[in-house]
């Protein structure tokens, strides 16, 4: 069997010209998802390695499988996940051949940005963990690394004025368990510094009236300061206590951030792909002998359309 035979059919609906994940079997085999893996993938690949005889063009394929039951499980958003958790008979003959950042910031790119939620049900917390583990590979890539998820959240867009994310995460501490779902509001003020606020779901909403708003500064970055791994941005909450000259309509004013808030936790950004962040949130500390711990496990955003 010829390997060129099977280049680039793995997890791809349409072709990709760069990147592209090269040199990878598929052996007939169960697939070990959880969800149902696509006939489409399983068929393109093994025609492709008995010489192209029958196969099927990918350009023909629908963007969605129908289960048995009628509930439709989307390609783009399966792709994501198979390629952060790759079935076993899916082997890599040689990873250093690609840039796994670039291919994962591809295939997020292809799933219509209206869709892109789905990701935060899709993804388990050990498949966020890895793509802020595989995120490290865009700063191997100067042109990858100069993308944004969103320009707002890093540079600034005076065309855009406030963008919502939807964030999932877990384990999270048991004083602030409400943490494991939440929304985060990111805008920019007169004066052009990018602020934002925790906020959303009825839970956070009522913690932010009788407390805080849990305001928190957004600022470049270029590494997380407990590991030195790289980063885009850090959102900074300091004490609360913010000079924000404006806020958008029916923001409340910033107030001093409760306990561990004030406690200086951070929240260390990469991007992953056209709306898509993966973060860290750490708890730093105040105290000079203070150890700085993680403040919860790694954090999903995914940018909110309307």
């Amino acid at each position: 069997m010829k390997i060129e035979a099977v280049k680039e059919r793995w997890l791809i609906r349409t072709p990709v010209v760069s990147p592209a994940v090269r040199g990878l079997i598929r052996r007939n085999v169960k697939p070990q998802l959880r969800f149902p893996c696509s006939n489409r993938l399983f068929r393109g690949v093994v025609m492709a390695v008995h010489g192209g005889r029958g196969y099927a063009s990918p350009w023909d394929d629908k963007p969605y499988e129908t289960l048995p039951n009628g509930k439709r499980i989307y390609v783009d958003e399966s792709d994501v996940v198979t390629f952060l958790d790759p079935p076993k008979e899916l082997i890599p003959l040689d990873p250093a051949s690609y840039n796994p950042a670039a291919y994962l910031w591809k295939k997020i790119e292809d799933i219509p940005e209206e869709r892109r939620h789905r990701l935060l049900q899709f993804l388990e917390p050990r498949l966020i963990s890895r793509a802020w583990d595989i995120a490290s590979a865009r700063y191997d890539d100067p042109k990858l690394a100069k993308k944004t998820a969103s320009k707002l959240f890093s540079t600034g867009d005076p065309d855009v004025s406030l963008e919502y994310f939807n964030c999932r995460t877990s384990q999270g501490p048991l004083i602030v368990s409400w943490i494991n779902s939440f929304k985060m509001a990111v805008f920019c003020s007169n004066n052009g510094q990018i602020y934002g606020r925790i906020c959303g779901g009825p839970i956070v909403s009522t913690i932010a009236n009788a407390f805080s708003p849990l305001y928190f500064e957004v600022t470049e970055a270029m590494e997380v300061m407990v590991t030195e791994e790289p980063c885009d941005i850090a959102c900074k909450f300091g004490d609360g206590l913010l000079t924000i000259e404006d806020y958008p309509q029916g923001f409340p004013r910033s107030a001093k951030h409760p306990y561990p808030f004030n406690d200086r936790v951070v929240i260390y950004i990469r991007h992953i792909g056209p709306g898509v962040c993966v973060g860290q949130a750490w708890q730093e500390g105040k105290e000079l002998q203070q150890v700085p711990q993680r403040f919860c496990s790694d954090i999903l955003m995914v940018k909110q359309y309307y």
